[in-house]
């Protein structure tokens, strides 16, 4: 086939076959690897292809109310890190990476090392959570303290600062905030340590809050950040605040949150309620 019966074939994915953009674009770019990188076919351009078309969607929110009873159905082990997704509007790993270093609690402050794209951006800290963060670290530091004991206690430092600094690793400083509960083999070097808590633990915790506490949308730990943005812009911050708290490179992504604070039941009178008053 040639560019011409490819260019039909993608074409009839999105206008016959009403596939999903992201099904589209797999099948492009699986075909132009196979046309480009093993036929040797550099000057094909598939640029009359019909592009399935990306729906929009606005991010499930949910209210204070929601937010509240959500948190009071987690246990103590992943309490603290959901308190971090929704107060200071982390993502998932973003929590689970914290480093002890991180935390100042003078400023109220965290610190996003290696963000998405590879971004440092600093967070606000809730005044609520500093007493409860700084408990955990106590007992944190007790495992680490074992960990020691025992041989261990050697974390794993990124960019290859642990070659670098030999005895870093073991620095408290440098420890994750959220300990997985067993040390595991590090599979990139073989080294017994105790990682950061995983992902799947705390998403588990999210979806069994969101069933005990009733609610009926399908909120998952980035619902917290998204919670925490919408709330932010609702209590009057500055789109370019949220933007930076949220570590945004455009301030177009933020401003989905504001679609969403213009469609809500404050902000719209029915037409229906003049006819049933």
């Amino acid at each position: 086939m040639g560019e011409t019966e490819i260019t039909q074939f993608l074409t009839d994915l999105a206008v016959t076959r009403n596939v999903a953009a992201n099904t589209q674009n797999q099948a492009l770019n699986a075909l132009m690897f196979l046309y480009q990188k093993v036929l040797k076919k550099e000057h094909m351009t598939l640029s009359n292809v019909v592009r399935a078309k990306k729906p929009q969607k606005l991010p499930v929110v949910l209210t204070k109310t929601e937010v509240q009873k959500l948190l009071s159905n987690f246990n103590w082990s992943t309490w603290l890190a959901a308190c971090l997704l929704y107060g200071s509007g982390l993502r998932l790993l973003e929590a689970l990476r914290l480093r002890v270093k991180d935390i100042d609690f003078d400023r109220k402050t965290l610190y996003i090392r290696d963000g998405k794209g590879g971004k440092d951006r600093s967070v606000t800290l809730a005044d609520e959570l500093i007493s409860y963060l700084q408990r955990h670290l106590d007992s944190v530091k007790t495992i680490h303290e074992r960990d020691l004991i025992a041989g261990f206690g050697c974390v794993y430092l990124p960019h290859a600062l642990g070659t670098k600094y030999k005895s870093a690793c073991k620095e408290w400083a440098w420890q994750y905030v959220f300990p997985a509960t067993k040390r595991s083999i590090d599979p990139r070097t073989g080294i017994e340590r105790r990682h950061h808590t995983e992902g799947s633990t705390l998403q588990k915790a999210m979806k069994m809050a969101v069933v005990k506490s009733n609610i009926n949308k399908p909120a998952s730990c980035h619902t917290l950040r998204h919670s925490f943005a919408t709330h932010l812009l609702e209590s009057g911050a500055d789109i370019r605040t949220v933007q930076e708290q949220l570590g945004h490179a455009d301030v177009r992504t933020t401003q989905i949150y504001t679609h969403i604070i213009g469609r809500g039941g404050n902000s719209v009178l029915s037409p229906l309620t003049s006819i049933l008053s």
